[in-house]
């Protein structure tokens, strides 16, 4: 069932219990073992989302992210040197606006992400909205604030969190986040948009096969689509 925007003003507060902080150390142990790997070919990840904030579920996503531009032969090698098998690799874009991603999906519930080009700061200030941490952060056991699917905004305490809504209160979140105004709007549009008339899917999502790499697949579809190379230009 999809999430909704949920548009309350008012602060909740949630108590984790002792299976809710399992489930987190669990999930940020994964998190780990992809990082490390990728900070051994001297990458600098982060993970973003619900293991950020530590509002997890049982259908949280282990997501693990890249900011820059990478040679994707070099990322798959590190995965590779830590005996980290590739269920599948997927190039990724939203919309024709945002940046083609490599999508490598380790399994079910995890992944490691990066562009294939420049990305715009709204879209890197994108995993900042929803939280993140790098390697030292995790192992500091630290959390974060960001916002979820719902629009609430997660505010960590010693027992779990609060939550409240940032809808009409944009400027206010972007302040607490650290991220820019328009980076808030954007994502807030967007959510709304979906609340409204429902997922569209994505403007490309393409796996690769054995034998493709991420820049190659990423030149054969530029050929072929113009609203790809304009982007690649821009």
């Amino acid at each position: 069932m999809a999430v909704k925007p949920t548009r309350r003003g008012d602060y909740r507060e949630i108590v984790y219990d002792s299976k809710h902080w399992a489930l987190l150390k669990n999930l940020r142990e994964k998190a780990s073992v992809l990082m490390e790997s990728l900070e051994a070919f001297h990458f600098k990840p982060v993970v973003h989302g619900s293991i950020a904030r530590g509002d997890v579920k049982q259908s949280s996503d282990v997501d693990v992210f890249v900011a820059e531009v990478q040679n994707s032969f070099l990322v798959e090698t590190a995965l590779e040197k830590a005996k980290i098998r590739v269920n599948a690799r997927l190039m990724v874009q939203a919309t024709p606006l945002y940046a083609m991603k490599a999508h490598i999906e380790i399994d079910e519930q995890s992944s490691v992400t990066f562009p294939l080009m420049q990305m715009r700061k709204v879209e890197r200030e994108f995993y900042r909205f929803g939280g993140e941490l790098n390697l030292a952060q995790l192992k500091a056991d630290m959390r974060v604030c960001g916002v979820d699917k719902r629009l609430m905004l997660i505010e960590p305490t010693m027992f779990g969190h609060v939550e409240s809504s940032i809808v009409d209160r944009e400027e206010w979140a972007a302040k607490t986040l650290g991220t820019s105004v328009e980076t808030v709007s954007d994502r807030v549009r967007a959510l709304t948009k979906r609340d409204e008339t429902g997922r569209t899917g994505v403007f490309v999502k393409k796996e690769l096969s054995v034998d493709e790499t991420f820049e190659l697949a990423l030149k054969r579809l530029a050929d072929s689509s113009p609203a790809v190379r304009r982007r690649m230009r821009k």
